[in-house]
C-alpha cells in the first residue's frame, strides 16, 4: 500500500509541474526588467508571442506536429457545428470535439489551454514592461500585445464556458492580467468579457496613430476594432456594434472586400480583406497536421493530406440554392468527379446498424429515364428521383424502404477513388494552396466581410431590417447571387425574420472559419446535426452542458478550479 501511495504522489507532483507550465510558465520572452532596459527588445518578444499561435511548443516533455494553437482553435470551434461531416473514426482527438464526447485528458484540450495561457503570460510581460507614450511605435507594440491577450481570453471563454447570452454570472475561465499567478480561480463569463472589451479599447487607442508593422500577419487598429465589434455582438450590445462598424465601413462597405475569392485565403497575408491572420511561411506547412489536411487532398485520401472531413449536406444545399454562387465554386472540390454530363451520383442518409449515427447509401449508376428524370437501380430495386419546390428552391427525394427520403443529386464521381467509406469526397480548400503548397495557409482570424455581417446582424436586432438586408446584399453581390429586394423576397423563401437571413449569410460567407457554433448557440438556437456523419443524429439545444469543453485535467487537478458540468 505504501508503494502505491508513493507512486501516486510522484504522479501528482508530475501533474503539478505540468500545470505550472500550462498556466504559469513564462513564454520565451525577455523579462520585464530586460524590456524596460532595452525597449527595442519588445519587437523580438512581441514577434515571439505571434509565433506561439502557430508553433508546436514543447509540452509534457515532447512536441507533436498537430499541437498548435491555431489548428486546435479552428477544429474545436468549427467541429461542434453543422458545416462539416467526419467520414470515420479517427484517433485524432478532433473526433471527440466533433462528437461532443471530449474529456479533460485529451491532447487538443490540454495543449490548447496550455498555449493560450502561455500567450497571455507573454503578452502580460510585454504590457507591463512597455511604457505608454514613449513613442508611437512602442505604443503600437503594446497595443498588439493587448490584442493578443484579449483574443486568447476571448477564445478561451467561448470554448470553455457557456455563451454570454446564457448569463454573465456563469463560470468563465481563469483571467490573467499580469504575470502574478499566485491565485488561480475561474472568473465569471461577464468578468472575462469585460476585460476583453477593456483590452481591445486600449489596444485600439494605442494603435490608432500608428501603422501596422507589415502585412496582415501583424495586428493593427482596424483588427482591434473589428474584433471588438464581434465581442459586443456576442454580448448583445448592438448599438455599440453599430457605432464601431459604421465608423470602420464608411459609406462604401464593399470597398474593403477582395473580389478574388480564392486570393483571400491563398494570399491571406496580402489580401486587402484580411485584418489579421496567423501568418505561416513555406517552412511551416506541417504536412498532414495542418488545418487544411483534414479537408483537402489533391490526390485523394492517403496521399498529401488526410481528406477525411467534408462539406455537410445542409451547408451544400444552402449554397446550391444558387449553383452560380462564386463562394461555393471557389472553395468546393469534388474528388473523383468524372465530368460526364449525362450521369449523376446520388446519395441519401441511412441509420448505421448498431450505431447512433447515419451513413450514406450511394450510387453513381444514375441516368435520365424516358421522362427526363434521374433514375437508377440499387440493390436490385428501381428508383426514380422526384423533385419538388420547398421554400422556392428545388429539393430531390426518392421512395426508400417505403418512405419519402431526402436524397442528393451531385455530379458523377468515381465510386472507388471518389468515395471514402460511404461518403463522397466533398473537399474544402479555404486552408489550402498558399504559395502553391497543398497544406499551407495563413488562417484568417478577422476579415472585413465579417465586419459587414456583424453590422447586418446588429441592424436586424435593432429593427433596421432594410439596413440589415443592404449589408447582406453587399456580400451576396460579390458572390454573384440575387440580392434580397422587391422581386426576390426573403419572406417567400422560408425565412420568418431578417435575422434568420443574416445568420444564413454568415453561415455561407464564414463557413469553416470558426464562427458557426457560436453564431447558433449565442443566439439561443438549436444545432440541427441530423445529417450523415459519424456524429449522433440529433438536435442540440443551446443549454446543453456538452457545449463547453471540459477544463483540462492538468489544470483542475492541481489548481482546484471547478470543472464544467457534464
Amino acid at each position: 500500500m505504501k508503494k502505491i501511495l508513493n507512486i501516486s504522489l510522484i504522479a501528482l507532483l508530475a501533474m503539478a509541474m505540468v500545470s505550472c507550465e500550462m498556466d504559469y510558465f513564462r513564454s520565451d520572452t525577455m523579462t520585464s526588467a530586460q524590456l524596460e532596459a532595452d525597449p527595442g527588445a519588445a519587437v523580438y518578444t512581441t514577434d515571439g508571442n505571434y509565433s506561439m499561435f502557430k508553433d508546436c511548443l514543447l509540452y509534457n516533455g515532447s512536441t507533436y506536429s498537430g499541437n498548435t494553437y491555431v489548428r486546435h482553435y479552428f477544429q474545436m470551434s468549427e467541429f461542434r457545428g453543422d458545416n462539416m461531416t467526419l467520414s470515420g473514426r479517427t484517433t485524432d482527438p478532433l473526433y471527440e470535439a466533433y462528437t461532443y464526447t471530449d474529456n479533460s485528458t485529451l491532447r487538443n484540450n490540454n495543449y490548447y489551454w496550455f498555449v493560450a495561457y502561455k500567450i497571455i503570460y507573454g503578452a502580460n510581460s510585454n504590457i507591463g514592461a512597455i511604457p505608454t507614450g514613449a513613442s508611437t511605435e512602442s505604443d503600437h507594440m503594446k497595443g498588439e500585445n493587448l490584442f493578443m491577450r484579449a483574443i486568447a481570453h476571448f477564445h478561451l471563454v467561448t470554448l470553455y464556458a457557456k455563451p454570454y447570452s446564457c448569463g454573465r454570472d456563469n463560470m468563465g475561465v481563469v483571467l490573467r492580467t499580469s504575470t502574478d499567478c499566485s491565485v488561480t480561480e475561474r472568473a465569471t463569463v461577464g468578468e472575462v468579457y469585460d476585460q476583453v472589451v477593456a483590452d481591445l479599447i486600449e489596444a485600439a487607442a494605442l494603435m490608432k496613430n500608428g501603422s501596422r508593422r507589415g502585412d496582415a500577419g501583424y495586428i493593427g487598429y482596424e483588427a482591434a476594432m473589428a474584433l471588438l465589434s464581434r465581442v459586443y455582438l456576442y454580448m448583445g450590445e448592438n448599438d455599440k456594434v453599430l457605432e464601431i462598424t459604421n465608423n470602420l465601413l464608411g459609406s462604401n462597405p464593399a470597398a474593403n472586400l477582395d473580389t478574388d475569392l480564392r486570393n483571400i485565403f491563398v494570399n491571406a497575408r496580402g489580401s486587402k480583406e484580411t485584418l489579421w491572420c496567423v501568418a505561416h511561411t513555406a517552412v511551416e506547412t506541417q504536412e498532414r497536421s495542418s488545418i487544411g489536411s483534414m479537408y483537402y487532398s489533391p490526390d485523394g485520401t492517403g496521399g498529401t493530406g488526410w481528406c477525411e472531413i467534408y462539406w455537410s449536406d445542409p451547408l451544400m444545399e444552402l449554397f446550391l440554392r444558387h449553383p452560380e454562387d462564386k463562394r461555393f465554386n471557389a472553395y468546393f472540390e469534388q474528388y473523383g468527379a468524372t465530368g460526364e454530363a449525362d450521369k449523376r451520383l446520388v446519395h441519401w442518409a441511412v441509420p448505421s446498424e448498431g450505431n447512433d449515427f447515419y451513413e450514406n447509401e450511394v450510387t453513381n449508376n444514375v441516368t435520365k429515364n424516358a421522362e427526363g428524370k434521374w433514375a437508377f437501380t440499387y440493390q436490385s430495386k428501381q428508383y426514380v428521383v422526384e423533385e419538388e419546390m420547398v421554400d422556392g428552391y428545388p429539393q430531390t427525394f426518392i421512395q426508400y424502404n417505403g418512405k419519402k427520403t431526402r436524397c442528393y443529386v451531385r455530379p458523377n464521381a468515381d465510386m472507388i477513388t471518389g468515395v471514402r467509406q460511404s461518403f463522397p469526397l466533398y473537399m474544402m480548400n479555404k486552408f489550402s494552396g498558399q504559395d502553391g503548397d497543398t497544406n499551407l495557409s495563413s488562417p484568417i482570424m478577422v476579415r472585413w466581410a465579417e465586419v459587414v455581417l456583424n453590422r447586418a446582424e446588429a441592424k436586424a436586432k435593432t429593427g433596421d431590417d432594410a439596413g440589415a438586408l443592404a449589408d447582406v446584399n453587399v456580400i451576396r453581390q460579390r458572390a454573384g447571387i440575387p440580392a434580397w429586394d422587391g422581386s426576390y423576397k426573403w419572406n417567400e423563401h422560408g425565412y420568418d425574420s431578417v435575422l434568420e437571413v443574416v445568420l444564413d449569410e454568415r453561415r455561407m460567407e464564414l463557413c469553416f472559419e470558426a464562427h458557426r457554433t457560436q453564431d447558433v448557440y449565442r443566439n439561443q438556437l438549436k444545432m440541427d446535426r441530423q445529417f450523415a456523419g459519424v456524429h449522433t443524429w440529433e438536435v442540440i439545444d443551446y443549454t446543453d452542458n456538452r457545449i463547453p469543453y471540459q477544463i483540462p485535467s492538468d489544470e483542475y487537478l492541481v489548481s482546484g478550479i471547478p470543472q464544467n458540468p457534464l
